[in-house]
């Protein structure tokens, strides 16, 4: 029996809340709250009609604003808050959490929407100084929390999505089954979907141009070794997908499995892309359109990446006609009784599967679910101490029981082609 505020309502979000729905033993109140009302509403209406459990409300909130945040929170008593909205909000609604005494759960860290704030500046360049990488996104301004959660006695549960998120509790999971020690784990995201346009984000295209266009970087012997954008590159035959490009990126969950399993010796992260798709990237790159800098247009400022996500298709939209497979897992090497060991485990999760059961896609499902997941593990007290934590310093046991109940089974593979 509990209470749940979910705070944003795109195509994750809608994925999150359609799985806690079907979790009624778990959840039996929510409220829907985003900038945009009228999401939640369709939403709630939506659900209603099929006769859901869990009785649902609907507020109208700004994420940007504590104060409002606040007021939210005490008028609706949750026992928890889910953050599926924006990155860039994820520290107003942990600051909201903190003053209410509620534990907190968001999908991805904080990054913020100004890179040229002149303080957050200053701060991001002595960190890239001193840690070595480059990325806007880093646990750094959330880990801060840790001392003020554990004060609270609330729990705050960073990155709970697929990767990071799912892909952390593989980590664990290997750890505690497979190996006495792991050496090395290659982190690869390979979506095999195709939407039918000429470019499309298959999330917010802020965050997803962002992340791709900006430098890669691994962790090696304790340190970050960083590279230039795509600069490395992989072939790999994906089970289910086939043959793909993939390409090192820099990703958050390196940075958090690389302090929480320090005996690991490399950490590598892959993402697949097909040519048109970094052409056309490239191309906008070149003429300034993912820049986050506002720039003058007919007497008035734009965000140039704010404007060309106004023009891309709404990742929300294209679950109907996104035909393919994704494959996101884990390879590792390591060691077991004194013996070498190689281990991959991985999901596969098909596009017209998600949009027939929840009207999504599979790069929302893949993410909503374990949202959810990690959402009920919290309000039920398997995964929650006070502080702040990833996905991968808790049991992964309950969570791996969740995936395979919940539309995400995994695969074990102890013979796998490594990646070079």
């Amino acid at each position: 029996m509990s209470r749940l505020l979910v705070i944003g309502c795109g195509g994750v979000a809608q994925v999150a809340i359609q799985k806690c729905a079907q979790n009624s033993k778990v959840f039996t109140q929510m409220c829907l709250a985003s900038r945009t009302v009228s999401k939640c509403d369709a939403l709630k209406d939506k659900l209603e009609k099929k006769g859901c459990p869990v009785e649902i409300t609907t507020a109208t909130v700004n994420a940007d604003d504590v104060n409002d945040l606040v007021k939210l929170i005490k008028e609706y008593k949750p026992d928890a808050v889910l953050n599926v909205a924006l990155p860039y909000q994820d520290l107003t609604i942990m600051d909201a959490c903190l003053e209410c005494k509620v534990d907190y759960i968001d999908t991805a860290n904080y990054e913020p929407e100004d890179t040229d704030e002149p303080v957050w500046r200053a701060a991001y360049e002595k960190r890239c100084k001193e840690k070595g990488f480059t990325a806007y996104f880093d646990y750094s301004y959330q880990w801060a929390y840790m001392d003020k959660f554990k004060e609270a006695g609330i729990t705050g549960l960073l990155g709970t999505g697929f990767d990071p998120g799912v892909t952390s509790v593989f980590v664990a999971y290997a750890k505690k089954h497979y190996f006495d020690e792991i050496e090395t784990v290659d982190i690869l995201d390979c979506n095999g979907g195709d939407h039918g346009y000429a470019f499309a984000t298959n999330f917010n295209p802020e965050i997803n141009l962002r992340e791709v266009s900006a430098n890669g970087s691994y962790w090696e012997n304790g340190k970050w070794v960083e590279t230039k954008p795509m600069e490395i590159k992989r072939e790999y035959d994906f089970p289910e997908v086939g043959m793909k490009d993939m390409y090192l990126l820099h990703h958050e969950e390196i940075e958090a499995l690389g302090r929480n399993f320090p005996e690991i010796k490399r950490i590598r992260f892959f993402m697949t892309f097909g040519q048109s798709y970094l052409d056309h990237m490239r191309c906008l790159e070149d003429v300034g359109m993912l820049s986050t800098s506002p720039v003058m247009f007919e007497g008035r400022e734009i965000v140039p990446i704010q404007f060309l996500k106004a023009l891309l298709p709404d990742p929300a939209s294209l679950g109907p006609r996104t035909v393919g497979k994704t494959n996101i897992g884990c390879i590792f090497r390591g060691t077991k009784d004194g013996k070498e060991k190689t281990v991959y485990i991985y999901n596969v999760c098909d596009h017209q599967e998600c949009y027939k059961e929840l009207g999504s896609q599979a790069i929302s499902y893949t993410t909503g679910v374990p949202a959810m997941i990690g959402t009920a593990l919290v309000l039920e007290g398997k995964w929650k101490k006070p502080g702040v934590y990833t996905t991968d310093e808790f049991d992964p046991d309950p969570y791996m029981e969740m995936l395979g109940e919940f539309g995400l089974p995994w695969v074990v593979d102890e013979n796998p082609v490594m990646v070079p």
